[in-house]
C-alpha cells in the first residue's frame, strides 16, 4: 500500500485519500504537518498509484477497506493514532474504529458521507437517476468521464488542483474505477455512526459537489455518542470544493493543527 512516513515528532497522523486519489493528494499539506506530527500516507488498493495499478478483480466494500486499513496499521505498529479520512475514507475509518478501537485516538472526517443517495428525510446529494447516469458514463468511457468529474468535484475555479487530481484519477483501471464508484455511491452505512465511540471532528467545505453541508450536520447529529457522549465537533472551511487539501491547503493545515493541538 506504499505507506510513507514523514516527520518524527508529536503524535501520529494517518492521512487516507478518497476515490480517485493517491498518497500524492496530500503533497501540499504534508510538509507543514510533518513539522509538528508524525505523518503517515498510503495508497488504498484501488488507487492507480498502488502496486499493480489498482486491482480490478477483487471485492470492494467499505468493510473490506476497513480490514485493509487495520492490516496496514498493524503492519506499521500504529496505535492510538489520529486518523484523517477524506471522502469515502472517513466512513472507512469509522468502521475500522469499531473493530479496533485501540488503533484510533481521534477521527477527523473530511468531506465524509455515510450515504450519497437522497432518502426520505435525508439529503445525500444525489438522486438514484443521477447515480445510475454517472455509473453508466464511467462504464461507457472512463477516459472521457474522468476529467469532467475532476473539474466538478475539485471546482472549476481551481484549474491547477483539478489537473493534479485528474492525473491521479486517470491512473485507475477503468474496471476498478467503476466498481469502487458503485460501492461508494450505493453505500448506506448510516447505522455505523451511533456506535462510533472515538472522538470525532467533522471538516466540511461550504460548497461541496459530492456531499452537501446537510450531510455534515446529519453526521454530527448521529455521532452524538462519540467522545464519551460529548458528540462530534464540526469545522466548516470556506471553499467551494470536495478537496480542501488541494484548493485551500493553508486553511486546511490551520484547521488540522488546531484540531490536534487544542485537544
Amino acid at each position: 500500500m506504499n505507506a510513507r512516513v514523514f516527520g518524527n515528532v508529536g503524535e501520529t497522523l494517518v492521512l487516507a485519500h478518497g476515490y480517485g486519489g493517491s498518497r500524492f493528494v496530500w503533497d501540499d499539506v504534508v510538509p507543514s504537518l510533518a513539522d509538528k506530527f508524525r505523518v503517515v500516507v498510503f495508497d488504498w488498493s484501488f488507487s492507480g498509484a498502488a502496486d499493480g495499478g489498482g486491482c480490478s478483480e477483487r471485492r470492494f466494500s467499505y468493510h473490506d477497506f476497513a480490514d485493509e486499513l487495520v492490516a496496514l496499521m498493524d503492519e506499521l505498529g500504529l496505535r492510538g493514532t489520529v486518523f484523517l479520512g477524506h471522502s469515502m475514507a472517513g466512513m472507512i475509518g469509522c468502521i475500522a474504529s469499531l473493530a479496533r478501537p485501540d488503533l484510533f485516538s481521534h477521527l477527523v472526517l473530511v468531506g465524509a458521507s455515510p450515504r450519497y443517495i437522497n432518502d426520505d428525510g435525508y439529503e445525500g446529494g444525489f438522486d438514484r437517476g443521477e447515480v445510475d447516469a454517472m455509473l453508466g458514463a464511467i462504464e461507457a468511457d472512463f477516459t472521457e468521464w474522468a476529467p469532467l468529474f475532476a473539474e466538478t468535484v475539485v471546482g472549476v475555479d481551481h484549474p491547477a488542483a483539478v489537473a493534479k487530481f485528474a492525473k491521479q484519477l486517470a491512473m485507475m483501471r477503468p474496471g476498478t474505477a467503476l466498481r469502487v464508484m458503485r460501492a461508494v455511491l450505493t453505500c448506506d452505512v448510516r447505522d455505523v455512526l451511533p456506535d462510533v465511540k472515538a472522538p470525532c471532528t467533522i471538516v466540511h467545505c461550504t460548497q461541496d459537489a459530492v456531499a452537501p453541508l446537510a450531510v455534515a450536520r446529519y453526521m454530527q447529529h448521529r455521532l452524538a455518542g462519540c467522545a464519551g457522549g460529548g458528540g462530534a465537533a464540526s469545522v466548516v472551511i470556506q471553499s467551494s470544493s470536495h478537496f480542501p487539501q488541494l484548493t485551500a491547503p493553508k486553511e486546511f493545515i490551520r484547521v488540522i493543527e488546531a484540531i490536534l493541538l487544542d485537544r
